[in-house]
């Protein structure tokens, strides 16, 4: 079992820096969807826990089980670290959030349950996501491995209508890696409620630029413009290593755009 953590190293007291035992863990497990978080969550140490949790929802696909039980929440609003993650994956494929929290404390519009019973019965009557993903490398050619995955995604699910704008997209996604983050990459493919969900991560943080029309004279910048035309949303979510960019498609625009 890995114990990624999260650590308030430092508080503030009358201009005077001093040492604070106040701690909260992320303890995870490969083999299950169950994320518990122990000790005491407060401020301070609410950013790291977002951190933990993002990263550990990109590792595994499918939805995952925060277990609020061993936690001993010290402020209010840290509690909404939750919620902010639940909102933060809602674009990424294969990704989600349910609550376990005995006082049944409501996380916004993240499904919160009194017991994990309840919680799993609920994962379990969630048909499984279907997923795919590959590695790629930061060169030229990943863009069109990119493609011919997404292309397989598109056929598997009974989605051709996406494959032309969904390779538009994967293509300025990766291509967008290759030029800026230089870094390996992982691309994640998967449909829901009928639409397409696309996501690239990539180990650097420098955020994607998105800075509208490009002036017909230009000979670049318009990759992330595509995006935003052929996808219904789109965004990048910061990790602690790096960061998702992702974005979704939905058929019926598609059809609209072509009509």
């Amino acid at each position: 079992m890995s114990r990624p953590g999260a650590r308030a190293a430092a508080g503030m007291h009358n201009g005077t820096i001093m040492p604070t035992d106040v701690r909260c863990l992320v303890e995870t497990d490969a083999s299950s969807a169950v994320v518990r978080l122990t000790g005491v969550l407060d401020l301070p140490g609410a950013e790291a826990v977002r951190g933990a949790l993002l990263a550990r929802l990109w590792q595994r696909p499918g939805p995952a089980i925060v277990d609020l039980t061993g936690v001993r929440i010290a402020a209010p609003r840290a509690r909404t670290v939750v919620d902010d993650v639940h909102r933060a994956v809602a674009g990424w494929p294969a990704a989600g959030l349910l609550v376990l929290d005995p006082a049944g404390a409501p996380a916004g519009d993240v499904p919160v349950f009194p017991t994990l019973d309840a919680a799993q019965a609920a994962l379990v009557a969630a048909p499984p996501a279907a997923v795919l993903t590959a590695d790629l490398p930061p060169v030229v050619a990943a863009a069109r491995e990119a493609r011919a995955l997404v292309t397989d995604g598109c056929a598997r699910w009974r989605m051709p209508e996406l494959a032309e704008p969904a390779c538009i997209a994967v293509t300025e996604m990766v291509n967008n890696g290759v030029a800026h983050a230089r870094s390996s990459m992982t691309l994640r493919v998967a449909p829901r409620d009928g639409a397409l969900h696309l996501a690239v991560r990539d180990h650097s943080s420098r955020p994607p630029a998105y800075a509208g029309l490009a002036p017909l004279t230009s000979t670049g910048g318009r990759g992330l413009l595509l995006i935003d035309t052929v996808s219904r949303s789109w965004g990048s979510t910061p990790l602690p290593d790096g960061k998702v960019v992702w974005c979704v498609l939905h058929a019926e625009d598609e059809a609209a755009f072509r009509n």
